[in-house]
């Protein structure tokens, strides 16, 4: 009887593999009671010792799988002497474990030679243990082309190692016989080339194919394919079938598993679960579980047990750890603690740790130090980073070396660094690629830029066509939108403009609405224009509330209104300071106005 299998199998587990053939199938199931073995050895035992030689060899199996090797040899050797090749086999697999390598060796050869699979699986992995590549292959191939999983298993590693296209075709040949690694590392090639080919078809069936296999492995109990089964799904948003995979993973002990469902469980609201997995794939070494529960314990003040964590994330290997270091010493204003933590992070090749080291050293009056670590960052491809050294560089006046690093943060995304572009191409005259960056600035939700924007398209906007009765049409500009979208975050300029938009079309309540709304947040010409209305409908004591606050504010046209007020009021003195204050704040039309009203008011007032 042939049980030869794969050698890790054999020696890590004991189990023996359970071809259908013929060599094989005489070895007792697992599954079967203890007396029904005891029963079946005994049978054997007085076959082989009347002489029966499959009997000897199926004995001699028997005794091997208990690890009876003393009790085993004779009997194999007695039935590979009459020549039985599954004896012979498993006489190699005995020897093998005792240590006999080269002898072993030379009784795999007899059973492969006389056709065992098995035996030219076992004979193809010694030959490949002794780096003898060609006739490991030879022996492989005879295992693999005559049906052996193992053999066409083993054949593909060692393929797939020397770089040979054909290890996929026998990966596939193992895998469609129920090997389950094969299924796995098929399905990893499967998914890297589809990654290659992600904007084509072949990537779409690519993918598709590799999570096919994935299963399939998942299934037959491969912790690793359930992991990334799990993250395909996930990706996908079938969240609840992935997490059942992760839980699959992380039960058979895979700490990336545990750590996953972690966070899988935190985004639903569960973070007591959470935890219960981070902490379970942190004590298997996972860094990153370590510096989710770091942060766990930071947001719940916890600072002491957060940076114990965030400790043990860095002992594990992760860089992050040094980084969230440096982040909880920065908060607690612990400078060169987290300065420390920082660089070490930052010398490990972390580039938000490179920014924020330099953001650190910026801040202490360093910006000679500072530098260097923004452009490392930079160039490792922070995207702060690149917004920050366009800062640095516009500080110091160098406006072309800051407009090159806001561009290329801009094209990854920068909502503040596409705003500064969009400005500096409107100085420069060039609204098409203004319009675009503010654009991008604006719906990444930049008020400035929604404002900026909309003054350019404003600027640009035909007049009103008139109704052929000549009552006016308003019809709602993109503008108007772009107003609107700015003054509801809260941008002061746009919620003037939004109001006196409003008002050109008689909306009084809306127009007041917009205009308290900037007043109330320091927009003196929103109070101005407060104001305006207010007085236009009979509210001139309210009214002079806020040309008060306007005037306060350095709004010339303010104070000239509170010169008129006081001085219809008959309080000479109180408009002459108010004309005076108008006069000192202009423009030159409102000084203008306001020294003839001042020079009047000293007239009556001297009188």
């Amino acid at each position: 009887m042939d049980v030869m299998g794969d050698k890790a199998t054999l020696f890590e587990t004991g189990r023996f593999v359970q071809p259908s053939s013929r060599e094989d199938t005489e070895t007792p199931d697992e599954t079967g009671e203890i007396a029904d073995e005891a029963a079946e050895e005994l049978r054997q035992r007085l076959a082989a010792e009347a002489g029966d030689v499959e009997a000897m060899s199926v004995l001699g199996a028997m005794l091997l799988r208990r690890g009876d090797l003393d009790g085993a040899e004779p009997h194999l050797r007695a039935a590979t002497a009459a020549g039985d090749r599954a004896a012979a086999n498993n006489l190699g697999v005995l020897l093998h474990q005792r240590g006999y390598a080269d002898e072993a060796a030379g009784w795999w050869r007899i059973a492969a030679v006389a056709g065992s699979t098995a035996a030219a699986h076992a004979l193809g992995r010694h030959h490949r243990e002794r780096g003898d590549e060609p006739a490991a292959e030879y022996w492989l191939r005879q295992s693999a082309e005559q049906g052996h999983t193992l053999g066409a298993y083993a054949l593909a590693d060692l393929l797939e190692h020397r770089g040979d296209a054909a290890a996929e075709q026998w990966m596939r040949v193992a895998a469609e016989r129920g090997h389950r690694e094969a299924a796995y590392r098929l399905a990893r090639a499967l998914d890297r080339k589809a990654t290659r080919e992600a904007d084509g078809d072949n990537g779409v069936q690519g993918a598709d194919e590799a999570e096919q296999w994935y299963r399939q492995a998942a299934a037959r109990g491969h912790r690793r394919a359930a992991l990334h089964l799990g993250t395909i799904l996930e990706r996908r948003g079938e969240l609840k079938e992935a997490g059942r995979w992760y839980l699959t993973s992380a039960k058979d002990g895979e700490a990336r598993a545990a750590c996953a469902l972690g966070f899988l469980l935190r985004d639903a609201g569960d973070t007591e679960n959470a935890a219960v997995w981070w902490l379970r794939a942190a004590q298997d070494g996972d860094g990153n579980a370590a510096n989710a529960l770091g942060a766990l314990h930071a947001e719940r003040g916890e600072t002491q047990t957060a940076e114990r964590w965030y400790r043990a994330a860095m002992d594990a290997g992760d860089v992050n750890g040094a980084y969230n270091l440096g982040l909880l010493c920065a908060e607690q204003g612990r400078t060169p603690q987290a300065e420390q933590w920082y660089r070490r992070a930052a010398y490990a090749g972390h580039r938000e740790a490179a920014n924020a080291l330099a953001i650190l050293l910026l801040r202490a009056g360093d910006e000679t130090g500072a530098e260097p670590w923004f452009s490392k960052a930079a160039e490792a491809g922070s995207v702060d980073a690149a917004f920050n050294l366009g800062i640095l560089h516009a500080g110091r006046g160098e406006e072309q070396a800051a407009l090159r690093w806001y561009e290329r943060a801009a094209a990854a995304g920068h909502t503040e660094a596409a705003l500064q572009v969009g400005m500096a191409r409107l100085r420069d005259g060039d609204e098409q690629e203004a319009e675009r960056h503010l654009r991008c600035a604006a719906g990444g939700g930049s008020a400035e830029a929604a404002y900026r924007l909309a003054t350019v398209l404003d600027a640009r906007r035909p007049p009103e066509p008139a109704h052929e009765l000549g009552e006016p049409v308003h019809r709602r500009s993109e503008c108007e939108e772009w107003y609107e979208r700015a003054a509801s975050q809260g941008h002061r300029r746009a919620q003037v403009r939004v109001g006196m938009l409003a008002a050109a079309r008689g909306d009084v309540v809306e127009a007041a609405r917009w205009y308290r709304e900037a007043a109330e947040a320091g927009s003196r010409n929103g109070a101005f224009n407060l104001g305006l209305l207010l007085a236009r409908e009979g509210s001139e004591p309210e009214a002079a509330v806020w040309w008060t606050r306007a005037a306060d504010a350095g709004h010339g046209r303010a104070a000239l209104r509170l010169a008129l007020v006081y001085a219809r009021r008959g309080e000479l003195a109180e408009g002459q300071r108010w004309a005076d204050r108008a006069v000192s704040l202009g423009p030159a039309s409102v000084t203008e106005r306001a020294e003839r009203l001042r020079d009047a008011l000293r007239q009556e007032l001297s009188a």
